[in-house]
């Protein structure tokens, strides 16, 4: 059964989470014959994803996701999990729960738009 760990991302801002992974004595797990795949969607029965960049390294896994991509995460909370693929092609899910996306009040992946802000006396 995979650890559930929730997370949040600001809209707009490049994101980067560690994970590490060790066995029962507190070593860090060899990944080096692992890769892994994470993604996320709006719900368990979506159709589209937004995958994760994951790197493995000394028992360690970072997941990763740009501005742009970012940026374009509008709704509040996503649902993720993470796997590990092994040499014989086995799945095995490490890690899930839900991503909690904070608003962003400047958006800096779009283009200079100029407003006149006019304040009235009350």
């Amino acid at each position: 059964m995979a650890t559930k760990a929730n997370i949040s991302v600001d809209q707009g801002a490049t994101f980067n989470t560690y994970v590490s992974l060790s066995d029962d004595y507190g070593n860090p797990l060899d990944l080096s014959a692992y890769t892994g795949i994470a993604s996320m969607r709006t719900s368990y029965g979506s159709v589209n994803a937004v995958p994760f960049e994951v790197t493995l390294a000394n028992g360690n896994v970072t997941l990763a996701l740009d501005a742009n991509t970012t940026s374009k995460m509008t709704r509040p909370r996503y649902l993720y999990d993470l796997f590990l693929v092994d040499g014989s092609n086995t799945y095995t899910k490490v890690l899930e729960g839900v991503v909690y996306v904070t608003p962003s009040i400047t958006h800096p992946n779009t283009g200079s738009t100029y407003y006149t802000l006019q304040l009235a006396n009350v």
